[in-house]
């Protein structure tokens, strides 16, 4: 059947396209194949690096003039617009291929453009195979260009009874090897990560990604409205890394005018926010950087917050095989784990850790 062959062709696209991790922010992670009318593959391609030519360009030049009256799988429909780059899709009219078959349309509000560019020059175009699989590859991307804010996933360890730590601002290790390098790569992935300040004043963590390599700095975030973060915390050892964003409070700034000026003869910016709306504010400020992805990774009064001005679009919850009893820290009393609106899609051994991932049901 030719959606069984289509969604064939647009996995192995899909895998293309992935090789992108960590590599293309803002811009989309995008791949294209160019079969013949055998069937077989003669053109790869993939959006390597922001900035750099697009999935199409490669696959293109990749299958050179045997693209005469292939089809050209892509995971994102080219574009017609001129970016950074210039458009995709006359470049595919103009090598000779006959038929498309697109994962995603572009967002709003070029939705559609080099689709229907395509078909006035007389392309057959074929769109949504695969599309829910193309979407959550690139949740960032849809989530930066229709809401003007990141992709937000929060992330936590807990233990069998859903406790935190051992106790408040006690430095609590739970999860094994596994489970941290894999955060590490989750880490080498994002723009952003975020804490709160009592992450910080228990943990002191650096917030880098220590086993993987990443191709941009990344942005640390500490949410901090009374100041309490210590200019000599390990964050700022590591400024080589990324920026330290500091978001902290009007009154913060006013009781303590000499924490502000040593978190800023540290290296932190400092950005002043009022409280009741930190969240959405300091959020919208990291899109408007062209910042699409951000995990929160603690603690519990962090995410119930984020939770609450419903700004969370993943969950990634790492359970270790211990207890820690009623002394513990709890994790939001269920409020999360259990909630209906999220779909709980991933389930997989980490070690002896295992990693529970849900999304978020949205309108949008």
């Amino acid at each position: 059947m030719a959606a069984d062959r289509d969604a064939f062709y647009m996995r192995q696209a899909l895998a293309l396209a992935a090789r992108g991790r960590g590599r293309t922010s803002p811009n989309p992670m995008v791949g294209a194949l160019v079969v013949d009318s055998d069937g077989v593959i003669v053109g790869r391609g993939a959006h390597e690096f922001a900035g750099g030519p697009h999935a199409e360009v490669h696959a293109l030049a990749d299958a050179a003039d045997r693209s005469s009256g292939a089809t050209l799988y892509c995971t994102l429909e080219p574009c017609a617009h001129v970016g950074r780059t210039g458009p995709c899709a006359p470049l595919v009219a103009a090598a000779g291929i006959a038929r498309v078959v697109v994962a995603n349309e572009e967002p709003h509000p070029i939705a559609g453009g080099g689709n229907r560019f395509l078909r006035a020059r007389g392309l057959q175009v074929t769109s949504g195979v695969l599309a829910e699989e193309a979407a959550k590859l690139n949740a960032p991307f849809f989530s930066i260009v229709r809401r003007r804010r990141p992709f937000i996933t929060i992330k936590v360890a807990i233990s069998e009874d859903g406790m935190v730590s051992a106790g408040q601002g006690v430095r609590t290790l739970l999860t094994g090897a596994n489970a941290n390098r894999y955060v590490h790569r989750e880490r080498a992935e994002v723009d952003a990560v975020a804490v709160g300040s009592g992450t910080v004043l228990a943990d002191d963590p650096m917030l880098t990604a220590r086993v993987a390599y990443r191709h941009r700095p990344l942005t640390r975030v500490v949410y901090d409205s009374r100041l309490r973060t210590p200019p000599a915390a390990r964050l700022f050892w590591t400024l080589g890394e990324g920026p330290v964003i500091i978001v902290t409070s009007p009154q913060g700034v006013a009781t303590n005018p000499a924490g502000l000026a040593a978190l800023e003869n540290a290296g932190a910016t400092i950005q002043v926010i009022d409280s009741g709306r930190s969240l959405d504010v300091s959020v919208a400020a990291l899109g408007a950087c062209s910042t699409s992805s951000v995990i929160v990774e603690g603690g519990p009064s962090l995410h119930r917050a984020f939770w609450d001005a419903d700004l969370v679009d993943r969950v990634q919850i790492l359970v270790a095989p211990r207890t820690i009893g009623d002394a513990g820290l709890p994790w939001l009393d269920g409020t999360i784990r259990n909630s209906s609106r999220i779909t709980w899609q991933d389930s997989r051994h980490l070690g002896d850790d295992v990693l529970l991932e849900g999304y978020v049901h949205r309108a949008d």
